[in-house]
């Protein structure tokens, strides 16, 4: 039998010192007592408050913004450079954006092969694979990524000062260089087709899509936005190289360089990199086909079932980006449905409770981008809200005036956020290249401020009525037939079309 003589020891002295531990902790915490229960030490007066916390505090004088200065130079390739100087930290943002996108250069019969030629730069060149290409970005501690939208495309980066020159190396291998490898294309045809699958039980996506197609139909560009099954399975490696080609043009090239570089280093090292891409390229017109006449104001109900909420999507085809009124629509539209506390979110989220929250937006194009307003809905306040709706967007046509809070609001809000466009190095760049990709006064944002304030109570009473045309407006919900579509009928608001997922019309016996 194994004994444990220590133990015994440890046994019989337990007692008398957990007596002593016991007394010395009473002992401390009496003293600790006296200690807190003796009166403080007396000390000189502090000075009376004069703060009186009725009273709101007066704001002090805005900031004054300073727009970030910047020069443009035209490469010998014919591409423009913009240069922004940045010192504050060592880092280096270039953009390569591109005027005109998919809906300027993509064949209408292979939609999304702009998508496709995007994503598969970064899957090979003459001399790398995917995975070279994915490490040779990681030690240069770097990520680029390209896109092509509706209207531009991009294949951008950051990095380091001192990494700069072997980064726009990279990008001009990338850009020249392709391989599209076939497993490639296949691995992006599989991933996109799931995403079509996927979309298709999305309410928010099928009401986005279904939008677009009733108000652009097949025939505008703005309405070929989503792919079909179809197109996917049928983009080939031989469309996509010719969209390569015909796109990548350093003609409609605007190369955006900002950071901890001058100007010349900037244009020297853009100029070796891109020394093999040639001229060419002409920019897009943006001359576009008509959108469908608008039609009475038409309910279009695409059935969810058992959905839990209704998903809205309410308006018609809007201004362009160039239009004189922008700035009027801007703080209009801050009032109606941007700001947390605007008139759509306050009274359907904060007072009925109908929502999460609820929006609108004007997407301005090159073309005739659309207004919006939407959001989701709890499935048995369907009706309820969309009288809310139709109520908030009568009222800012002059049924419900405009206070001076509000406007001072809707103003603020924009002019004060426009230091956030160059809070950093990406910011400035994308802000700056906007002016160039979009077409804008190159003095857009040294103007901003004095334009949005320039804005009356009638300016916005006016842009309301011109573009928040409520007599002809599309409403799109998705959401629950069986729950929502009498309860909709009867506001009388407006006849109900059904359309399937597709926004084609449903055929009902």
């Amino acid at each position: 039998m194994i004994r444990f003589p220590m133990r015994a020891a440890f046994v019989r002295n337990a007692a008398p010192r957990a007596r002593v531990l016991g007394a010395a902790l009473v002992l401390l915490g009496a003293t600790q007592f006296a200690a807190h229960a003796q009166p403080p030490a007396k000390s000189a007066a502090a000075p009376a408050s004069t703060l009186d916390r009725n009273i709101q505090p007066t704001p002090g004088a805005a900031p004054v913004l300073r727009v970030p200065k910047w020069t443009r130079t035209v490469l010998s390739n014919g591409a423009e450079l913009i240069v922004s100087e940045k010192h504050e930290l060592p880092l280096v943002a270039v953009n390569l954006a591109f005027v005109g996108g998919a809906a300027n250069f993509e064949p209408s019969d292979k939609v999304g092969v702009a998508g496709f030629t995007a994503q598969l730069l970064s899957e090979g060149t003459a001399s790398k694979t995917g995975d070279q290409l994915s490490d040779a970005q990681q030690l240069l501690g770097t990520t680029i990524g390209a896109t092509i939208g509706l209207e531009s495309g991009s294949i951008r980066f950051t990095a380091l000062k001192e990494k700069l020159d072997p980064a726009l190396a990279l990008v001009a291998e990338m850009l020249l260089t392709p391989s599209f490898p076939n497993d490639a294309i296949e691995r992006q045809r599989a991933r996109r087709l799931v995403n079509l699958a996927q979309s298709k039980d999305q309410p928010n996506t099928i009401a986005s899509n279904v939008f677009l197609k009733v108000l652009y139909g097949d025939l505008h560009p703005y309405g070929r936005v989503v792919m079909k099954e179809q197109e996917v399975r049928g983009i080939t490696r031989d469309d996509v190289i010719a969209f390569h080609k015909a796109y990548f043009r350093p003609g409609r090239a605007v190369i955006t360089v900002t950071g901890d570089v001058t100007a010349a280093a900037a244009k020297a090292s853009v100029e070796k990199a891109l020394a093999r891409w040639t001229a060419g390229g002409d920019r897009p017109s943006f001359s576009y086909p008509a959108p469908p006449p608008s039609g009475s104001r038409t309910i279009y109900l695409v059935d969810k079932p058992k959905a839990a909420q209704s998903v809205f999507a309410l308006g018609v085809t809007g201004p362009t980006r160039q239009s004189p009124d922008y700035y009027a629509i801007e703080v209009m539209n801050n009032i109606l449905g941007v700001l947390f506390q605007s008139r759509l979110n306050h009274n359907i989220r904060e007072v009925k409770g109908y929502s999460y929250g609820v929006f609108s937006n004007f997407a301005y194009g090159r073309g005739p981008g659309a207004f919006r307003a939407g959001g989701g809905i709890v499935s048995a306040k369907s009706d309820s809200a969309l009288i809310e709706f139709m109520k908030e967007l009568r009222g800012v046509q002059g049924g419900v005036p405009f206070t001076d809070d509000e406007i001072q609001q809707g103003k603020e809000s924009l002019t004060m956020g426009l230091a956030s466009r160059f809070s950093s190095v990406n910011a400035t760049g994308g802000s700056i290249g906007s002016i160039y990709t979009q077409g804008l006064s190159e003095t857009l944002f040294q103007d901003y401020a004095r334009n949005i304030n320039a804005v009356t109570s009638a300016d916005l009473v006016r842009v309301a009525r011109k573009y928040v045309d409520v007599d002809h407006l599309n409403i799109v919900i998705v959401g629950d037939r069986a729950t929502i579509e009498a309860p909709l009928r009867a506001t009388g608001i407006a006849p109900i079309v059904l359309l399937n997922v597709d926004g084609k019309p449903v055929v009902t016996p």
